[in-house]
């Protein structure tokens, strides 16, 4: 103490000196000031880092306890044999891998046509009226497919039909690209066409960014994600989803109310954590190995949906590529016709909820609307959520919306199928 103040004398003067013992003595019995609790949101606080991981851990030990209760109750259930089977019925029969090859037809046929529109040898008419029926052919012929051939599964046809999809929009792409191309007179059909249909976008556009190189320990990265998360997949579904589906058909068949809404809990935990995989399964690292190995350089293909405070913020982000061709090619159109905004968002809904059902019910070969239902229920409740939820309250019910919604459709589906093929054996 004596050696401080000795320091504190040699450099300060006598004003400051006194001023500094006066504040010492205050300090000594002031220990207060104006603040909020941490946990207030006038505190502005925000580092919540260790009750994230918090989080983190308990939700790892009660699905670690989850996952070994279902290995005591059933034992292992991975089969890959049976893997094999949900792809294909007859080993000599591969009618998804036919019908995917066969897509090059349409591929090929709308190159054909815009390069023919492109030297002005058919008409704009005639070259919408080709597009039309091969846009048409690349929904109808896959889906007349898989409904007539049996030999086709479920897995297989949820696959093919998917593909096809896909290529539906990259052409309707195509065909519109072209078309605002030749309006100012800048329009050239190539080559290109192919590193358009694998790239892993949907809009079309004469030049694409690249990147610079290859990068081979990134895609190297992105592969063994891959391979090891379709096989966690896999095992997960088998392992966790399927007991929990099957033992959640008696409760259904018997209304019992109760009994059903606990299903529809259990069930809400494997499928909200495949659901989580499979998007950073295809959303990163499928479509960044692809992304790399094309060197394309656009790689937004998502966003921060996870902080979504509204539906429409989250549909919006979840799945890029798909929103920007709505915008690009079904949303924007609409406005500029003038249409008003609810209107052609219910009417993105409407397309989205189509295609959503087109990709589950032809496959299983039945038509119950539950995925056309679920979509266009988003409108009304995105409308609740903008207008009745804010901040937090509207992130947990996105979250919520999640994690419900998508079991209810499973179970109604997977309810539907059992009473459709085993209800009379049942």
């Amino acid at each position: 103490m004596f050696r401080m103040n000795s320091v504190i004398s040699f450099k300060m003067s006598p004003y400051k000196m006194n001023n500094y013992f006066k504040c010492s003595h205050v300090c000594l019995y002031s220990c207060h000031a104006v603040q909020e609790s941490l946990l207030s949101s006038a505190s502005g606080f925000s580092n919540y880092r260790g009750i994230l991981n918090w989080c983190v851990v308990m939700l790892v030990l009660s699905n670690a306890r989850l996952f070994l209760e279902n290995i005591i109750k059933y034992g292992i259930l991975v089969d890959p044999i049976q893997v094999v089977s949900l792809f294909l019925k007859d080993p000599y029969s591969w009618p998804a891998a036919c019908l995917i090859i066969v897509s090059n037809v349409f591929i090929l046929a709308a190159l054909y046509t815009e390069r023919r529109l492109a030297v002005g040898t058919i008409s704009e008419t005639t070259g919408l009226i080709l597009h039309i029926f091969n846009l048409s052919c690349i929904l109808v012929i896959p889906a007349a497919t898989a409904l007539t051939v049996t030999s086709m599964t479920s897995v297989g046809g949820v696959i093919s039909l998917g593909i096809y999809t896909v290529l539906f929009l990259k052409l309707y792409s195509y065909k519109d690209a072209n078309r605002w191309c030749r309006e100012i007179r800048q329009a050239k059909a190539n080559g290109y066409m192919y590193y358009f249909v694998f790239a892993p976008t949907l809009c079309y556009q004469l030049n694409f960014p690249r990147s610079s190189r290859i990068r081979k320990r990134f895609l190297m990265r992105r592969l063994l994600e891959m391979l090891f998360l379709m096989q966690l997949l896999v095992g997960l579904i088998q392992q966790w989803m399927v007991p929990t589906i099957q033992n959640s058909m008696k409760p259904f068949q018997e209304m019992d109310f109760s009994r059903m809404v606990e299903r529809l809990l259990k069930l809400a935990v494997p499928n909200h954590l495949i659901w989580l995989i499979f998007f950073y399964w295809f959303f990163h690292s499928s479509l960044n190995f692809m992304a790399e190995l094309l060197q394309f350089g656009d790689r937004e293909f998502y966003r921060d949906w996870w902080n979504s405070e509204t539906v429409t913020y989250f549909w919006a982000n979840w799945n890029i590529p798909v929103h920007k061709w709505c915008l690009r090619h079904f949303y924007k159109p609409m406005l500029r016709k003038g249409t008003n905004k609810f209107l052609a968002q219910s009417a993105v809904f409407l397309v989205s909820a189509f295609f959503h059902e087109y990709l589950v019910s032809i496959p299983l070969r039945m038509f119950r609307l539950w995925a056309f239902m679920g979509m266009m229920a988003q409108v009304p409740l995105a409308l609740f959520v903008s207008r009745f939820l804010n901040g937090n309250y509207g992130n947990a019910a996105v979250w919520i919306s999640l994690i419900i919604g998508q079991p209810v459709a499973v179970l109604m589906y997977v309810h539907d199928y059992y009473v459709l093929h085993y209800g009379s054996s049942a």
